[in-house]
């Protein structure tokens, strides 16, 4: 009986290794069929797909996920990535809620920023206060392609409005929290909860993101106004997530925050009035100092700073020959302000820039009817932007943007920055 079991036991074992020696004869054949691509080839590849298809190419297998998440790729893909606006609408009732309504299956990755912030916080699900839907806001982005209007989003929605946006990050307020921040890549989906800075009427403050490449971290930069009216700054690195005072501009430079910061040549800059504005007020992003630098002529209220690859940009209308001027600031000393374009527009037109498109070189101007138009600075070439009725919220705050990889984490500040 002894005999019988162990030559059963041997048969066993014989036919488990037999079925493993084919596995892997299987497997050598078909490795054989798969010519060898170098990682410098699958890279090359892989930074050339859209965000979509990028964001699924990940989980691929290990060696794309770990390729993707490089620090060299994410530079790369960076460098690649056009301009787009980013901004907020209201979702539609029958396609996107994601607290419990019946299409919610519809959407099984769909992302609530608040939600998510929850879970990280281990916050019980008894303890969240109640979100209504209807106040839910959905992140999208707009992109101009060969003269038309292309929409698309994150598949998530947040409850604050965009403070600032900068490299692929943005910044939102916290509606769970007074005065609270939140910082989060879009793409990746990546999100963080910051610590309660000055707390002051957003009509009296101004936020603005900025990458120091001296010390390889972001940095959040706080203006405002005190109850003796004077300016105050404070700064956090978002790699230690801890406010510090610095000194602010001087008495008397900013008249009003209405305008949105722009981060370029390494400094973030303000227009500091609503109007006749004769200079800007810039903070660099390694020294933290302010500086007054005058314009180049006086700015008035449909005038915009814009980045335009990694330059400062001045877009201002010119009244007496119906144009659109766009002056250059290449670095913070030394060189003035250079005329680079004159954009010829008309009396009837009444329009603002939003944004510079870094990759295919095209200015992007609203006319006051919500109106897009694109000036092609190669061809030197305005045309009006193709656009579905309704597909673009006139109403909405937009915010120039980039679709990145980054973090502000400490695995991947390595990497030069460049807007």
């Amino acid at each position: 009986m002894a005999d019988k079991s162990i030559s059963l036991l041997k048969l066993v074992e014989a036919r488990a290794s037999s079925k493993k020696k084919l596995a892997e004869e299987m497997k050598k054949q078909q490795d054989s069929l798969i010519p060898y691509l170098p990682t410098e080839c699958i890279s090359n590849i892989l930074v050339r797909l859209p965000l979509d298809s990028l964001q699924r190419s990940r989980f691929v297998c290990q060696t794309w996920y770990r390729i993707i998440n490089s620090a060299i790729f994410i530079e790369a893909y960076l460098q690649r990535s056009e301009s787009v606006l980013i901004f907020l609408v209201p979702p539609k009732r029958d396609i996107f809620f994601p607290y419990g309504t019946p299409n919610l299956q519809a959407r099984p990755n769909a992302l609530s920023v608040e939600s998510k912030l929850f879970e990280l916080q281990s916050v019980h699900a008894f303890q969240r206060p109640l979100m209504d839907p209807k106040s839910l806001l959905q992140i999208k982005f707009m992109e101009i392609k060969n003269g038309k209007i292309n929409i698309q989003e994150y598949n998530a929605t947040c409850l604050g409005k965009i403070r600032a946006s900068c490299s692929g990050l943005i910044l939102l307020d916290n509606k769970m929290k007074k005065g609270g921040l939140i910082v989060m890549n879009p793409v990746t989906r990546e999100l963080e909860a910051l610590p309660l800075g000055t707390l002051c009427s957003s009509h009296n403050e101004s936020y603005g993101l900025a990458f120091c490449h001296t010390t390889k971290q972001f940095k959040l930069v706080h203006v405002f106004r005190d109850k003796l009216q004077f300016i105050g700054c404070e700064i956090l690195n978002l790699g230690t997530k801890s406010w510090r005072a610095v000194d602010g501009p001087a008495f008397g430079l900013f008249g009003w925050f209405g305008y949105d910061p722009v981060f370029a040549s390494d400094a973030i800059h303000w227009i500091p009035h609503i109007d006749h504005s004769e200079y800007i007020v810039s903070m660099t992003a390694d020294n933290e100092k302010f500086r007054q630098i005058p314009l180049p002529k006086s700015s008035r209220t449909q005038d915009r700073l814009v980045e335009m690859r990694g330059h400062l940009g001045f877009v201002t209308r010119e009244e007496l020959n119906q144009s659109i001027d766009v002056w250059i600031l290449k670095n913070l000393c030394g060189e003035g302000w250079t005329k680079q374009y004159s954009i010829t527009v008309g009396c009837k037109s009444c329009v603002i820039p939003l944004y510079f498109s870094r990759i295919s070189g095209e200015m992007i101007f609203q006319d006051d009817d919500g109106s897009l138009y694109a000036y092609d600075c190669s061809l030197q070439l305005m045309r009006k932007v193709e656009m579905q009725k309704g597909s673009f919220p006139i109403g909405s705050f937009y915010f120039p943007h980039v679709n990145s990889l980054l973090s502000w984490q400490v695995e991947v500040q390595g990497q030069d920055v460049v807007d």
